[in-house]
């Protein structure tokens, strides 16, 4: 499959063990999270998304990412979780895409990436209720993450005009239930640091 203009947008929730918020989305990898290392899980509903010819739209996919260290130095761990309503053609575009070979917006996914355990298919959902963010692979990831209230108790809190390779916007939030089982991992990280972003990439 050849590199090819690509494009997704919609929304993503990302849930993580630092105990808080994520220092790696301010100092940009300069800094390592809380804890040393990182584990997290992020899930992503494409709104609309395209690989070439392959639509994307509409389904929902989840990554599982273990990092050792500073962010920057690499040698990352990832699984990636797709949508089992998504076509032969759209596993193969959303696997060159999450393993940084598409190019764009993910493709510093091809170099800090060491090892990559794979792509399983699963029913993938993600819901939005009230303000806080569904996000479950049955048996897998069972994940409900809500932002964190800004001043004013209506408006969430939010990091705006980032460099951050995710999304120049981070909605700071919190989880409320983040269990996550896979890939011979059994994360829990309730309670601890969150984050929602605009998805909005492309290549390549």
């Amino acid at each position: 499959m050849a590199d090819q203009d690509w494009a997704m947008k919609g929304e993503l929730v990302l849930s993580c063990n630092c105990t808080v918020f994520c220092p790696c989305v301010l100092s940009l990898g300069s800094h390592p999270p809380t804890e040393g290392y990182c584990q997290t899980w992020a899930g992503f509903r494409i709104d609309a998304g395209h690989f070439g010819e392959v639509d994307l739209s509409g389904l929902n996919l989840g990554l599982v990412m273990e990092i050792p260290g500073y962010m920057s130095r690499g040698n990352w761990t990832a699984g990636l979780f797709i949508d089992k309503r998504a076509s032969v053609y759209a596993v193969k575009a959303l696997t060159r895409i999450f393993t940084g070979k598409a190019g764009g917006t993910t493709s510093l996914l091809s170099i800090l990436v060491g090892k990559f355990l794979g792509v399983e298919q699963a029913p993938v959902t993600y819901e939005t209720r009230d303000r806080t963010r569904i996000f479950q692979i049955p048996k897998i990831i069972d994940g409900a993450v809500t932002p964190i209230p800004g001043k004013d108790r209506d408006k969430d809190t939010v990091i705006s005009n980032s460099e951050y390779w995710i999304a120049p916007e981070i909605i700071v939030a919190k989880s409320d239930k983040s269990k996550m089982r896979a890939f011979g991992r059994n994360w829990n990280f309730a309670g601890r640091s969150a984050e929602i972003c605009k998805l909005d990439w492309r290549g390549p």
